[in-house]
């Protein structure tokens, strides 16, 4: 196979119908970055839910030493727990639950706001004063009221917490802000492989006289399609390059500068999940162009 014959008709191909190749390497670029921030808000969302509990959950909290709670004289015991345990997993209202101890509560904390707090010879907080706490997720988020009740007399039991009120309508925002972002990228990624479409077969039409050459001279099917397959590869590899530089900047100026600052309370994602989501679009992005290319080259080619 001459490869310079290939190169040449790649540079030759993306020349000729430049105007198209920018039309889809711009809305592969909007639609991989919508794709992208989509992931993003999706592991946001689990973050938030992790940590403050989802609409399904409540927590209750376990006395400690020197609790304020005048129904907490002494630390809950061991016994206590396995009673408290008891209570809640034979509730019919209750589908699941975990215990967190001191020290998972700690490191929450921890990570919410740094380690300055939590460092040094007299640090501010400790695990001693991080209440052990029992996430309880329950079967409908209406009934509530039985398991409350249950556990709220218990010896050991400070008190319990139903967040729910407020923690709904944020990750409905959160939620709302991600299926917003996949529509729109779907929507756009549809638009996509219409102008991949239409740019193949224009190609394919500048070249139909060459085409028909290396048709009469026994040419391979890999070797006629080729070009057109490197055309698509490059436009996709310009639009992950640019989706991922604009998830970059989301994650730098939108996430660490400016929401990490002001925004405190919220547990919120970091690195780690920024290359999730640029790994979902360099690997979204060649699907997009090579698949519909692969299987029109053979429909306006004719090999």
């Amino acid at each position: 196979m001459q490869l310079r014959y290939v190169y040449s008709e790649l540079g030759q191909g993306l020349r000729r119908n430049l105007s198209m190749h920018l039309a889809v390497v711009l809305t592969l670029f909007v639609s991989l970055t919508l794709v992208g921030i989509g992931v993003l808000f999706n592991q946001q969302a689990a973050k938030a839910a992790d940590h403050w509990g989802n609409q399904l959950q409540i927590t209750v909290y376990l006395c400690r030493a020197n609790d304020s709670s005048a129904v907490c004289p002494n630390a809950v015991t061991d016994a206590q727990k396995t009673e408290i345990s008891a209570v809640v997993e034979d509730n019919p209202e209750v589908a699941d639950f975990h215990f967190e101890s001191s020290e998972q509560a700690l490191d929450k904390a921890r990570e919410l706001y740094g380690d300055e707090l939590f460092s040094g010879d007299n640090p501010a907080i400790t695990a001693e004063d991080m209440p052990q706490t029992i996430w309880i997720t329950l079967q409908d988020p209406e009934k509530y009221e039985g398991i409350t009740s249950a556990v709220q007399g218990l010896d050991g039991v400070s008190k319990v917490r139903d967040m729910r009120e407020q923690v709904a309508p944020i990750l409905e925002s959160i939620n709302m802000l991600q299926w917003v972002a996949l529509g729109t990228a779907a929507f756009l990624v549809f638009a996509a492989l219409l102008l991949v479409a239409n740019t193949i077969r224009l190609a394919a039409f500048a070249r139909r006289k060459e085409i028909g050459i290396m048709r009469l001279v026994g040419a391979s099917t890999l070797y006629i399609a080729l070009p057109f397959l490197l055309e698509a590869l490059v436009t996709a590899l310009i639009g992950v390059a640019l989706a991922g530089a604009a998830l970059w900047g989301f994650m730098y100026f939108g996430i660490d500068e400016i929401s990490q600052n002001r925004l405190k309370f919220v547990p919120w994602i970091g690195w780690d999940e920024f290359w999730l989501a640029a790994a979902s679009v360099a690997i979204l992005g060649p699907l997009l162009t090579l698949l519909p290319t692969l299987v029109l080259t053979r429909k306006y080619l004719k090999v």
